[in-house]
């Protein structure tokens, strides 16, 4: 009977992090979809909302970290489950790190309000934004469903991500090379496109992890990459 009830509590504390993971993911997936709206319609009100709810983002890894370290002390899980704390970590290192990418697009959204826009910047980031959103649902879905098919397909998807990164590289150079005050307003939008390529690699991460979580094993192969330029940045992270 004690045995019984000790793995129920197990269970019951396993579900309650992995709530707060899914919870997580949903402020992470809004935070990505409000700073490419802030952005596009030059809406500083948003931004500075989406830079104000990344404290949230920031208490739930906490918590999530806090409760997994907890329930490795007190409940020495076996070896299946504690893969499963340990790779529930991981990911919401991952999403605190998406967070702060969001949070550093609202930031540069604010000092690009006041800037002459670039045609067709904002639409063309909205839709990469959508794109690596969706990247990041998956991911998350294919943890909670275990689906380790859908993983592989999101770290396949993240070359076009990729892709999408190197057109509007060359479209930022292009605006660049044709008008000199275009520099400034296309440096805060490549930096904008790098975050949200590196969202990218994030959420390919979490479907990373959702495979060795089934299976035991890292992917084994190279995912493809596709991100060829050789412009030197800094991520410009908050």
């Amino acid at each position: 009977m004690t045995n019984a009830h000790t793995v129920t509590s197990f269970d019951d504390d396993l579900e309650t992090i992995q709530a707060m993971i899914m919870k997580m993911g949903g402020f992470v997936e809004a935070a990505i979809l409000d700073a490419a709206q802030a952005l596009e319609t030059r809406d500083e009100e948003l931004a500075d909302r989406v830079r104000a709810n990344d404290k949230q983002i920031d208490a739930l890894e906490e918590a999530v970290n806090t409760e997994a370290a907890r329930l490795i002390a007190l409940r020495a899980p076996a070896a299946s489950d504690l893969r499963t704390i340990l790779t529930v970590m991981k990911i919401s290192a991952n999403l605190e790190r998406i967070g702060d990418y969001a949070k550093n697009m609202a930031k540069r959204s604010t000092v690009l309000a006041q800037m002459q826009p670039i045609p067709g910047a904002g639409g063309a980031l909205k839709r990469m934004a959508k794109a690596v959103e969706v990247m990041l649902k998956d991911a998350l879905d294919a943890y909670t469903q275990r689906d380790i098919e859908l993983a592989a397909d999101v770290r396949i998807r993240d070359q076009e991500v990729d892709q999408m990164y190197n057109a509007m590289f060359r479209e930022f150079l292009t605006h660049m090379m044709e008008d000199p005050r275009n520099i400034t307003a296309c440096m805060h939008l490549h930096f904008i496109a790098k975050n949200l390529e590196r969202v990218g690699d994030h959420a390919t991460s979490i479907a990373e992890q959702v495979i060795y979580l089934v299976t035991g094993r890292m992917p084994d192969d190279n995912r493809p990459k596709g991100d060829n330029t050789s412009f030197v940045s800094s991520e410009g992270n908050a």
